[in-house]
C-alpha cells in the first residue's frame, strides 16, 4: 500500500481501509493500493500544516516562485509518464488531451502563479500616510484542496489552479487525492515534494492524503487549524463539506453544479442553423461531456426552424462515437440525472441509456421539453447531467424565453447566439440583462467549453455554480485572493511592515 505524505516525509498510513483506481475502458481494478487514513493521519497533517504556515510567513516570495517554477519543469520532464498513468486511471487519451493540452495548461498556471508570487501583484498595497494606515493582502493559512475527477492535472488537488493559487499566497496545502486517479496524484506529489525541498520551503508546505472516512473528512474540514478548503465536484458533496467547514469557521470555496445555458435565437437558427447544431453537439460531447462548462441546457423559440433544428442536433449527437466516462460513479450519476429529467417532464429525443459495452459508457443523449413544462418544474429540470447529455427547452415565444432565463439557477456560463442582421437584437438585449446576474461568464456566439487561462477570465458564478460569486478559480492574480486575508497595519514602524508596504506606492 502506498504511503501518505505527512509532515516532512512519506510515511506508512494509519489505514482503516484501502482502495484502487479502475480502468474506465474495461471497468477492471488497477493493481496499486492506496490507504484510507484514520484520524491520526488527519491530525498529524493538520498540526504540521499549521506549523508550516508560520514558517512560510518568513519565506521570501522568490523561494515560493522558485518552487512553483521548478515543479512545473519537473512535470514537463515527466509529462509522458504522467500522461500514460493518468490515461490508465481516467480513460482520457494521452494525445492530444493529456500530453499536448492539459499538461501545458497545468504548467502555465504554475508559472503564472510563480510570476504573481514574485511580483506581489496579488497583495494590492494601499497607504494612508496621514493616518499612518497601511493595508495589503497576506497569506490566509493552511488550505485543504479537494480536486475533481475530470482534470487529473489542471485541477488536481496537488498541481491544479487552486494549488498554485494557495501556494503563491504563501499558504501550505493539504491535498486530498481524488479516488479516480490516485496514482497520478501520487506521482505529482513526489515531484512537488522534491521541488519544495530543493527550494528550501518549510516541511509540510505540501502534504497528501488519499482518503479518509466520511466522519473524519467532515471533522477535518471544520478543524480550526485550517483556514480554508477548496472543492470541485458534485453539489451534494460540496454542500456537506461547506456546512462542516463553516461550522468550524473555515472558509469554503466551492465549484459545484452548472447547467451553462445556451440560448439560440430565431434569427441565428435561420442564418446558420446546421452549423450551430454541430457546434452544440461538439460542445456537449467534448471530453464525453465531462467538462464543468459543457452546456446542459439550451433554449430556443418555437417556430418553423425549431423542429428541423432539433432533428439536426439529434442526428449530430447520434452520429458521434460515445466516449468513455471517468468512473462507475459518473455513469451511475448520469443515469440518475437522465431519469430525474424524464420524471420531471422531459422526453428523450435520442440516447438515454447505458451502452452494452466494456467499461463505463453511455449513449449521447438529447432530451427536450416545452417552456411551459420547464417553468412548472425549473429546479428538477436543472439537474446537472454530468456526461454526454443536454436538455433542449422550446419556449412558446420570446416572452417565455425571457421567463425561462429568469428561472435558471446560478451558472458558470451563459451564452446567446443571435442573428447578424439585427433581427434578434431586442430579445438578445433582454436576455443579457437577465443572464448577466445568472452567470460568471457571458458569451455571445461562442460555446462555453473553453476556459482560457487569462487574468481576465472568470471561472466562477452565483450559487450553485460556486459558493461565492465574487471569486474565480482560473486567472492570476484574482484566483490567488481566495486564499488571502486583508491585513491592516496601524502605526506600525516602517521596518516592521511587510516588504510590499515599506515603500509607499
Amino acid at each position: 500500500m502506498h504511503p501518505v505524505l505527512v509532515g516532512r516525509e512519506w510515511r506508512p498510513a494509519n489505514a482503516v481501509g484501502e482502495f484502487s483506481a479502475h480502468d474506465p475502458n474495461t471497468g477492471e481494478s488497477l493493481d496499486e493500493k492506496f490507504p484510507i487514513s484514520d484520524w491520526v493521519d488527519c491530525d498529524l497533517a493538520l498540526t504540521a500544516s499549521a506549523a508550516a504556515a508560520e514558517e512560510l510567513d518568513l519565506t521570501p516570495p522568490d523561494s515560493i516562485a522558485e518552487f512553483l517554477e521548478s515543479y512545473a519543469q519537473k512535470i514537463d520532464d515527466a509529462a509522458q509518464d504522467l500522461s500514460e498513468l493518468a490515461s490508465r486511471e481516467t480513460g482520457l487519451p494521452v494525445s492530444p488531451r493529456l500530453l499536448e493540452v492539459e499538461v501545458p495548461r497545468t504548467n502555465g498556471q504554475l508559472r503564472q502563479a510563480a510570476a504573481a508570487a514574485r511580483s506581489g501583484v496579488w497583495r494590492e498595497p494601499v497607504h494612508d500616510e496621514s493616518s499612518d494606515l497601511h493595508t495589503c493582502y497576506g497569506p490566509l493559512g493552511p488550505v485543504m484542496i479537494f480536486g475533481p475527477n475530470n482534470f487529473p492535472f489542471a485541477f488536481n488537488a496537488i498541481s491544479g489552479g487552486d494549488f498554485a493559487a494557495a501556494i503563491a499566497a504563501g499558504n501550505p496545502v493539504i491535498a486530498k487525492a481524488h479516488p479516480d486517479h490516485p496514482g497520478t496524484t501520487r506521482m505529482l506529489a513526489e515531484l512537488a515534494h522534491a521541488a519544495a525541498s530543493e527550494a528550501g520551503l518549510p516541511d509540510a508546505t505540501v502534504q497528501l492524503l488519499y482518503g479518509m472516512g466520511p466522519d473524519d473528512g467532515l471533522r477535518m474540514v471544520g478543524d480550526q487549524r485550517l483556514s480554508a478548503i477548496s472543492f470541485t465536484g458534485s453539489r451534494p458533496s460540496g454542500m456537506k463539506l461547506k456546512a462542516a467547514a463553516e461550522a468550524g469557521g473555515v472558509l469554503a470555496y466551492l465549484e459545484m453544479s452548472s447547467v451553462n445555458p445556451v440560448f439560440f435565437l430565431p434569427g441565428a437558427l435561420r442564418e446558420e442553423g446546421s452549423k450551430l447544431a454541430q457546434e452544440l453537439a461538439g460542445s456537449c460531447l467534448l471530453g464525453t461531456g465531462q467538462f464543468c462548462t459543457c452546456p446542459n441546457l439550451c433554449v430556443l423559440v418555437a417556430g418553423d426552424d425549431c423542429d428541423h433544428w432539433l432533428s439536426e442536433v439529434s442526428t449530430a449527437m447520434a452520429d458521434r462515437e460515445p466516449g468513455v466516462l471517468l468512473s462507475i460513479a459518473t455513469l451511475r450519476s448520469l443515469e440518475r440525472s437522465v431519469a430525474a429529467l424524464a420524471a420531471a417532464g422531459a422526453s428523450v429525443v435520442t440516447g438515454g441509456a447505458r451502452l452494452d459495452a466494456p467499461g463505463y459508457r453511455y449513449q449521447n443523449t438529447l432530451l427536450s421539453c416545452t417552456g411551459e413544462t420547464f417553468l412548472a418544474s425549473p429546479s428538477a429540470l436543472q439537474s446537472e447531467a454530468f456526461g454526454p447529455a443536454t436538455l433542449a427547452v422550446v419556449a412558446a415565444d420570446e416572452e417565455q424565453a425571457v421567463s425561462i432565463a429568469r428561472a435558471i439557477e446560478g451558472s458558470l456560463t451563459a451564452c446567446i447566439y443571435s442573428a447578424t442582421d439585427g433581427s434578434d437584437d431586442q430579445l438578445s438585449s433582454s436576455l443579457m440583462t437577465v443572464l448577466r446576474r445568472k452567470a460568471g461568464r457571458l458569451l455571445n456566439d461562442k460555446m462555453p467549453t473553453g476556459v482560457a487561462v487569462s487574468p481576465a477570465m472568470n471561472h466562477g458564478g452565483p450559487f450553485p455554480a460556486t459558493g461565492h460569486p465574487g471569486f474565480t478559480a482560473v486567472g492570476m492574480p484574482a484566483a490567488i485572493r481566495r486564499f488571502a486575508k486583508l491585513d491592516c497595519y496601524d502605526a506600525v514602524r516602517p521596518e516592521r511592515l511587510p516588504a510590499c508596504l515599506r515603500t509607499p506606492a
